[in-house]
């Protein structure tokens, strides 16, 4: 994509024509929904909604940043609270890629619903070409099941519609700096969410410690940007992973669980390579997880890995 302001104009023609009726939007906030979102929403009026789902799965504060993002992006939306049913649906799910397909399989169901409400059979996507080809598209093999390509069950009865579906990161940062998204820079989150950030079993209390240890991170590395103790790098996340580990409380042994840090840069996300921050930055960060999640999180690791052969997401 050479010209942003060309391909939306092209985008908003060819919604106009896939879609003859009403459509409903998957919104995650994510920079990739949220354009996709206010294309369909410029090339359809109130033929379309939006639709940001509570999955449970969220980082900390979530659900007001997004709600603040697409009021600021003057895009119309609706919130369904659902993390019952999505953490229903990962009760004893283990297998990174069962966890995509369950995400996926209940992100459409409930899309269907809502669509039945609205009277729609269309549902746009912020599908991007990095979704589709690690999800094993174009006669390729699967890296990993995206929930919004592989996850996807088969038999629903809405339409996809996917505008971005060929484009990369960069080029869909560009579209959004385009369109006057806020923080059209900010860093990806997967559409599973914390599911794929808890190596293991998923339930409330995984994920709580995931949320925040995930927290930590992202306030460290955004203090050590501002104070231009580091870079900006493209992502940077923490894991909760599926091992116990030997730590000490005062005098006392104790069991508990372990965490990675994961920071990249990339370009695309098709490639990353393992950024080097301060060791100040993560020893901050260590020792603001053990404390905060003291007797829980008793161990934290830094990965170094680059993609490839590592994914950046660990599931």
């Amino acid at each position: 994509m050479n010209d942003p302001a060309s391909f939306a104009r092209q985008a908003v023609e060819r919604l106009r024509a896939e879609v003859p009726g009403r459509a409903i939007i998957a919104a995650s906030g994510g920079i990739d929904s949220t354009a996709a979102a206010l294309l369909t929403e410029k090339a359809l009026g109130d033929r379309a909604r939006a639709v940001f789902v509570d999955t449970g799965l969220l980082r900390q504060g979530e659900v007001d940043r997004v709600g603040e993002l697409f009021r600021s992006s003057g895009l119309r939306y609706d919130v369904v609270a659902a993390s019952d049913r999505f953490l229903g649906a990962l009760a004893g799910v283990t297998d990174p890629e069962e966890k995509r397909r369950r995400v996926g399989t209940e992100f459409i169901r409930l899309f269907e619903e809502e669509a039945g409400r609205f009277g729609a059979d269309r549902l746009v996507q912020g599908t991007i070409a990095p979704d589709w080809i690690e999800s094993g598209g174009e006669l390729r093999s699967t890296i990993k099941t995206h929930h919004n390509v592989g996850g996807v069950p088969k038999g629903t009865r809405l339409v996809l519609v996917e505008p971005l579906r060929d484009l990369y990161k960069d080029e869909v940062r560009a579209l959004a700096h385009h369109l006057g998204i806020p923080e059209p820079n900010r860093q990806p989150f997967p559409g599973p969410g914390l599911a794929v950030r808890v190596d293991g079993p998923v339930t409330a209390e995984r994920v709580r410690r995931a949320r925040v240890a995930n927290a930590i991170v992202e306030e460290e590395v955004e203090r050590a940007v501002e104070a231009k103790e580091m870079p900006r790098p493209w992502q940077y996340f923490a894991v909760l992973l599926g091992t116990r580990t030997v730590g000490v409380t005062g005098d006392n042994r104790v069991l508990g669980e372990a965490v990675s840090v994961r920071i990249v840069d990339s370009v695309d996300a098709m490639t990353a390579t393992a950024a080097s921050p301060p060791r100040a930055v993560l020893g901050k960060i260590a020792e603001r997880i053990t404390r905060d999640l003291a007797g829980e999180v008793v161990r934290v690791l830094y990965d170094i890995t680059d993609k490839p052969p590592a994914t950046i997401e660990w599931e």
